[in-house]
């Protein structure tokens, strides 16, 4: 993943300068992954939301804690939940997961 995340932010392979802190953003995001997923490992599927998200974190290195921020015209402003935008698909991996879990009982 630390290599995905590396193309995604323009980083080069080659230098592990930052390698430590992509690290920790990207095991930050897997705990709090695993933690809307009931306590499960995010299976390989959902590393998309991993890589995702540690981009957006990594983003706001320095601005932790702003909503919103103006200066001469530019605008930015920030969600407070990091996976807003990957609540449907973590649900519909839980919703997955039910499913599988049901079966039938037969009394002979």
């Amino acid at each position: 993943m630390l290599k995905n995340l590396k193309i995604l932010l323009g980083i080069s392979e080659s230098d592990t300068s930052q390698d430590a802190k992509l690290n920790l953003i990207l095991s930050g995001t897997t705990s709090r992954l695993k933690a809307l997923l009931g306590g499960q490992d995010p299976p390989e599927g959902l590393n998309y939301i991993i890589t995702d998200v540690a981009v957006i974190r990594f983003n706001r290195i320095g601005s932790e804690g702003l909503s919103s921020h103006s200066v001469e015209g530019e605008s930015l402003s920030f969600s407070d939940d990091d996976f807003a935008g990957y609540r449907e698909d973590i649900q519909a991996y839980l919703d997955s997961q039910k499913e599988a879990k049901k079966g039938r009982v037969r009394f002979l």
